[in-house]
């Protein structure tokens, strides 16, 4: 299994996509790696936009970038809330800095924006965010999706095939 040995966190809070969540979290656990769900507060259900609920496994104050290889961050209006939490912040940041694989997807980018990491990166969004992204540095893109470094982005639920594509092939 191609992520065997991984352990990749995958935040969440309440209005996330059910799609942008759910999907990369399945593909991730078939690829072997050892997924950690993380919300702003330890041990919550959140609710996506649908009403499913979903429970993370830790908070983001508990956690470190070290104990991860990769983050992904599921859209919907989540991010606009993840992004009010300065550890979910700082764990973005962290994790980014150190140069290891980071995916955001349709809203998501609102956390690339709050932790700082777009100067000068290429990636994409959904089009609604697009202003916010490129008044935080972006060089923003109308694509499928963006590989700019250890930064993949795509715009909506439609592209998840293509963007799981390239974030699995970033730990290679």
């Amino acid at each position: 299994m191609p992520l065997s040995g991984k352990n990749l966190a995958v935040l969440t809070e309440d209005l996330f996509n059910e799609f942008e969540l759910i999907y990369p979290y399945c593909r991730l656990r078939e690829a072997g790696a050892e997924v950690t769900v993380v919300g702003t507060s330890g041990g919550t259900v959140y609710h996506a936009k649908s009403g499913l609920a979903f429970a993370c496994d830790k908070g983001s104050g508990e956690v470190s970038a070290g104990e991860f290889d990769g983050l992904l961050i599921p859209g919907g209006y989540a991010p606009d809330h993840m992004r009010r939490h300065q550890a979910t912040v700082r764990l973005v940041r962290d994790i980014f800095a150190a140069g290891k694989p980071v995916g955001a997807i349709c809203h998501a980018g609102w956390m690339l924006a709050s932790a700082g990491v777009l100067p000068g990166k290429r990636c994409t969004s959904f089009s609604a965010i697009k202003d916010d992204l490129v008044h935080a540095g972006a060089l923003w893109e109308d694509a499928e999706v963006v590989v700019d470094g250890n930064l993949i982005t795509s715009r909506t639920p439609e592209d998840l095939p293509a963007f799981m594509k390239a974030f699995l092939a970033a730990f290679k």
